[in-house]
């Protein structure tokens, strides 16, 4: 048997270890939202209960449901996990958060434990400094979506490992900067959300093929005709998240977004059972634009709460939608490129191409069982 190259080795290394960890990468990427108002002295802060069960025992009884008792039952302990990871400051030193309500909040992906706060600083002060730990260490994925709220007007952040601390001195609203801020979180979505990445590869693979895995025609296909598919795959997926992602970050049309990651997980295993089977067609850009509609409602997840209703909305949806499309453009010019040297050798589609699809396949099918709603499940 001829012996694997490197870069084949590589490939499948790379894929065996995202079949290996599907749970790390299963749910969507967890989020948080902060809104505050430093001149009034407000603080709100929504994390969502699925989250919040890494950080606080909730499901006390095992039975895999949170009930509203035992959310009141870990009331102090979810407190004190929020008030550690979340603080707030000025040039006088610490600030103090006095809980005022506390409650059950609904966004679209679910309930949220939400607490407001009144902000009392020791010099009598605005606070102008928020800082935020809560769940990076855990999931570096998390992001915590900012809308902060003052007499000179208001604007939009977002929160992420990296950063660690937020000026909440606010100014009058920079359109160029929330959509430089959302252009960078829409790379970031995209190319940390292996759902996402995991599609793309699927709808990539049958441009990288001379001929459709499983037929028997021989007929090759020149690199202009391939480039010329992946060009129609890539405008089609464009084309279609673009419309529902405006269409739900509008709020023209909403769907359960439980319902949307189960879908955008299943997508991924139709699409890789018909690279080998084509029983929907072999006209692959007619599957990125059907499935594409799907992942455009799951990229619009993470703006729909934050910025429904806000000035900056147009801003923030141009930008993040950019942003998706630069990590879309950037992954095709490092991927296609390795796929394509590597479908010149008989290893790739004999074995690699039928690999990748399974894993791919299989993995995205945990996907879609874990991301059912489960009759009870309140977060």
């Amino acid at each position: 048997m001829k012996p694997r190259t490197p870069l084949a080795f590589a490939v499948l290394w790379m894929a065996l270890l995202a079949f290996m960890s599907p749970v790390a990468h299963a749910h969507k990427a967890s989020d948080s939202f902060i809104y505050v108002s430093p001149d009034d002295g407000q603080l709100r802060v929504d994390l969502a209960l699925r989250d919040l069960a890494l950080l606080v025992s909730l499901d006390r009884n095992g039975d895999q449901a949170i009930s509203g008792a035992e959310v009141r039952a870990a009331r102090p302990a979810i407190t004190r996990t929020v008030e550690q990871g979340v603080t707030v400051s000025n040039a006088g030193g610490p600030c103090q958060l006095t809980g005022q309500r506390w409650g059950i909040s609904e966004h679209s992906d679910g309930n949220y434990a939400a607490a407001d706060y009144r902000i009392d600083c020791a010099d009598g002060q605005p606070a102008d400094t928020l800082r935020y730990t809560l769940l990076f260490r855990i999931d570096p994925l998390h992001r915590a979506l900012v809308s902060i709220e003052g007499t000179s007007g208001s604007r939009l952040a977002v929160f992420g490992p990296e950063t660690g601390k937020l000026s909440l001195v606010t100014r009058p609203p920079s359109p160029w900067q929330t959509f430089l801020t959302f252009v960078h979180q829409g790379v970031l979505h995209l190319l940390m959300g292996m759902d996402h990445l995991f599609f793309l590869l699927v709808l990539a693979i049958p441009a990288t093929l001379g001929v459709r895995a499983g037929t028997r025609s021989r007929k090759a296909l020149g690199l202009t005709a391939r480039l010329k598919k992946l060009a129609g795959i890539a405008t089609a997926f464009t084309v279609a998240h673009s419309i529902t992602l405006a269409l739900s970050a509008l709020n023209i049309v909403n769907l359960p977004s439980a319902w949307v990651e189960t879908a955008i997980a299943l997508s991924i295993t139709i699409t890789a059972i018909n690279v080998i089977w084509p029983v929907l067609g072999e006209r692959t850009w007619l599957l990125a634009f059907g499935f594409g509609l799907v992942h455009g409602f799951g990229f619009a997840s993470v703006l729909s709460d934050l910025t429904s209703g806000q000035s900056e909305l147009a801003s923030a949806l141009a930008g993040f939608n950019i942003g998706v499309e630069l990590g879309q453009i950037g992954l095709l010019l490092v991927g296609f490129p390795l796929l394509y040297a590597l479908a010149h050798r008989p290893v790739y589609e004999r074995a690699m191409v039928p690999i990748m699809l399974a894993v791919v396949g299989v993995t995205s099918l945990i996907w879609a069982g874990q991301r059912v709603p489960l009759p009870g499940w309140i977060g």
